[in-house]
């Protein structure tokens, strides 16, 4: 028998307009949208109705499993806890970052992230979990052991996305060594000698191993299948160094020039939403109003606070010379999805997963009311 919800009064944010009406979902999947004035259903009572939101790059679950330096958490009840807050943000789909390879800040043992992912498998059997979970691999290329971490996901089918990191000094995110050095030697309290070695260590390591592991990590995941991802791209030759190598998705590129011309080459830029809401970059480089205001920002991230994902659309939307609501949406929703191949969810269509929020705003921090997944109600 199918099973049948109807929502009306509702003011529907679609892909590329606004309208009020109601939608009727049968069997998980959008089945109508209507227009006109209808008296049976739940009445949303004049809320937005938008797509369930699609996090891309989060590394909220680490700061779950890891809340202090040395401290590990059980990963079942760190996985609940980053998935009630990103669901309670309407996040239908989050992409959680597990972190591959070991830095100077350390990093997770081989097989850690490894035993991640079979939990959070776990958790989804086990129907513990209100959002759909899937893998995104950051993958460190300086790092001498990346390969190492990267194989233990080999067969794994939650791997749908991987970013392709380097964060030696001098370069990308730390473009010029006076970021580094807040970042690094003043926050640590290194001696001038010590932070000497350090960069030198860090710059080593980056002309050693980056391009090797680049190759290696962009030709297993084209074998698979797997959406991969540029990060911190500064320069032109960063970008077509990209290109090459098949990328779709420009994670916080650090320079105007650089999204740019990756937003011209099809790839879709990524930028924080906390940036959006603060109205800077938090590292110092270009901010995400920038590039909004260039009409090269494609992509928003929660990254490290859930809820701005749902914030920051609205942020964008509001004022007289605001950007259109259903355009600063499809942001969080239908271009994310298009980015890694999701084709069944990120609208409000016809035949599209009912995956959908509910968000009563009238100023300020928009409140979501209620989320279902595939039609079923999660909050």
């Amino acid at each position: 028998m199918t099973k049948q919800t109807v929502f009306r009064n509702a003011r529907i944010v679609l892909e590329d307009e606004m309208v009020t009406g109601s939608i009727v979902i049968e069997d998980g999947r959008i089945a109508d949208i209507d227009t006109g004035p209808n008296t049976v259903g739940e009445d949303f009572e004049g809320d937005y109705l938008i797509p369930g939101l699609i996090e891309l790059h989060t590394d909220h679950l680490e700061s779950h499993y890891s809340p202090r330096p040395g401290v590990r958490w059980m990963k079942t009840a760190a996985i609940q806890a980053h998935d009630a807050q990103v669901a309670a943000s309407g996040i239908t789909t989050v992409f959680d970052c597990l972190r591959m390879g070991s830095d100077e800040d350390g990093g997770f043992e081989k097989g850690e992230m490894r035993d991640m992912a079979d939990a959070l498998a776990a958790a989804a059997r086990d129907n513990r979990l209100k959002a759909e979970h899937l893998i995104h691999l950051r993958c460190e290329v300086s790092s001498a052991d990346v390969m190492d971490h990267f194989e233990c996901f080999e067969d794994d089918a939650q791997v749908r996305l991987v970013s392709l990191m380097d964060h030696a000094p001098g370069q990308r995110q730390f473009q010029t060594m006076e970021q580094y050095t807040l970042y690094y030697q003043t926050k640590r309290g290194m001696s001038d000698e010590a932070f000497a070695t350090f960069v030198a260590r860090r710059q080593e390591a980056s002309a050693l191993y980056a391009k090797k592991h680049r190759d290696a990590i962009v030709d297993a995941c084209a074998g698979r299948g797997i959406t991969v991802a540029s990060h911190d791209d500064a320069t032109i030759e960063h970008v077509n160094e990209s290109i090459g190598y098949g990328v779709r998705l420009a994670e916080f590129p650090t320079s105007l020039e650089a999204a740019r011309a990756s937003h011209e080459a099809g790839l879709s830029v990524l930028m924080g939403a906390p940036n959006i809401v603060r109205g800077k970059s938090h590292s110092g480089n270009i901010s995400a109003r920038d590039l909004s205001d260039a009409g090269i920002l494609d992509v928003l991230s929660s990254d490290y606070v859930p809820l701005s994902l749902v914030h920051a659309p609205f942020v964008l939307s509001d004022g007289d010379d605001g950007m259109a609501l259903p355009k600063a949406i499809a942001m969080v929703t239908a271009t994310p999805a298009r980015t890694v191949g999701l084709d069944d969810r990120g609208r409000i269509a016809d035949g599209l997963r009912a995956d959908l929020v509910r968000i009563h705003r009238k100023d300020g921090v928009p409140v979501v009311r209620s989320v279902w997944r595939e039609g079923h109600r999660v909050i």
